[in-house]
């Protein structure tokens, strides 16, 4: 085995130390991508010099480096997809790519990766575009510094930013996406980093991923999108530092937790969107040094959500805290912060000495008739929600915080 890996590593130096830069540009000999491909060695740089280059469908076959100098446009002229990878170990960088055709048939992408490993697309912007980056059934790869501005409008013509279909251990750091259908899509991608991305203006989910274990996403910001961040049929699921922010309408959430198991959702921001957090048949999530911050309403609980741990998080001015449709509570809520807590703390030790009952009996109401929603603000509804604050009936008696702070929470 070492001997295999020794040769491997042998021939790959011999293939870096006499590969050649070949030169694209209008009065080059090669004045095309296509023909510098065909030319090219394995390991080879082609260099694509300013200027445009109306092509499609360009394969790449082999290990190469393809850099474009002052971003070359590479014009597909809405014929189909643009840049195909088939190759391990190769890297895109620097070019201005346009105008993929549209389907309703085909998923044409600006670049798709297939069945390859070890690849690194960076420093590209992508505009007038179906799907951005499409990697398919390829792992080990890097998705650096993009800038991919869709056009979408409706969602059954358009195509996601960066989608990764049954592929494994890529990095997804520093993209800029917006006004596509969905800025980030995973399905069936395990082990993946998705960090410090903007995914803005999305037609539906500013993130979207789905049978996808172990992955980890971090420092991101998703606002403004049409639905906010759906989380779904996936376990194992690290959410840290993310800003989900006003993700606004009848329909929208900061993020909508499906099927989730055994997750950590620590140090995110959910700030002026209709529900922060929307959870269904989740279980075993820790939920920790999060703000919930201006939401109509910071978290709603639907059902069959089991063993989750709130603690330490920071509830402020949101219409509702905690919407709950079961009068069955398995879940710790403690020492969190809750601007709306009203209790008193004698021995001065930060914690409050009456617990909090953050359901309120109004939250139950227009759960399940929404048009009471206007009456959010009127002495009659303050009366029913002492009412049951007294005597729990349509809510969890034992849904309970009982170490709420007097202070809000910094970290």
């Amino acid at each position: 085995m070492k001997y295999s890996s020794l040769i491997l590593l042998a021939i790959f130096m011999v293939n870096t130390a006499i590969a050649q830069t070949i030169e694209v540009c209008k009065t080059c000999p090669i004045n095309n991508v296509k023909k510098a491909i065909s030319q090219a060695k394995d390991f080879d740089t082609i260099i694509i010099k300013k200027g445009t280059y109306k092509e499609h469908a360009i394969v790449i076959d082999k290990p190469l480096t393809i850099i474009g100098k002052n971003y070359p446009v590479i014009d597909g002229e809405s014929k189909g997809e643009i840049i195909i990878i088939k190759a391990d170990n190769v890297t895109v960088d620097g070019l201005f790519i346009i105008n993929v055709g549209t389907s309703y048939t085909e998923d044409y992408a600006a670049i798709r990766v297939r069945n390859s490993k070890n690849f690194v697309i960076q420093n590209l912007v992508l505009e007038k575009l179906f799907f951005g980056i499409y990697i398919e059934k390829s792992r080990d790869g890097k998705i650096y510094h993009n800038k991919i501005i869709g056009d979408a409008v409706k969602e059954y013509n358009s195509g996601n930013g960066i989608q990764l279909w049954y592929s494994k251990n890529i990095q997804i750091e520093h993209n800029y996406v917006e006004h596509v259908r969905d800025g980030i899509y995973l399905e069936f991608s395990d082990g993946c980093l998705i960090k410090n991305n903007t995914s803005t203006l999305n037609v539906r989910y500013g993130l979207h991923f789905m049978f996808s274990n172990d992955d980890i996403y971090q420092d991101n910001t998703f606002e403004n999108n049409g639905a906010g961040v759906a989380v779904m049929f996936s376990k194992r699921i690290k959410m840290y530092n993310n800003l989900f922010k006003e993700n606004w309408g009848t329909a929208s959430y900061g993020m909508l937790l499906k099927e989730i198991n055994d997750a950590e959702i620590i140090g995110n921001t959910f700030e002026d969107n209709t529900i922060g957090i929307n959870i269904e048949g989740s279980n075993r999530i820790i939920y920790k040094h999060n703000n919930f911050s201006n939401n109509g309403w910071a978290i709603k609980v639907k059902g069959a959500c089991y063993t989750n741990t709130f603690t330490e998080n920071n509830f402020l001015y949101n219409s509702f805290d905690i919407a709950y449709n079961s009068n069955v509570n398995d879940n710790v809520f403690d020492k969190n912060y809750w601007s709306n807590y009203t209790g008193y703390d004698l021995d001065k030790n930060g914690v409050g000495d009456v617990p909090y009952r953050p359901v309120k009996l109004f939250s139950y109401i227009v759960n399940r008739t929404p048009e009471t929603i206007i009456l959010l603000r009127s002495m009659f509804i303050d009366i029913i929600d002492f009412s049951e604050k007294v005597s729990p009936v349509f809510t969890p008696d034992n849904l309970l915080d009982n170490n709420p702070l007097i202070k809000k929470i910094t970290w």
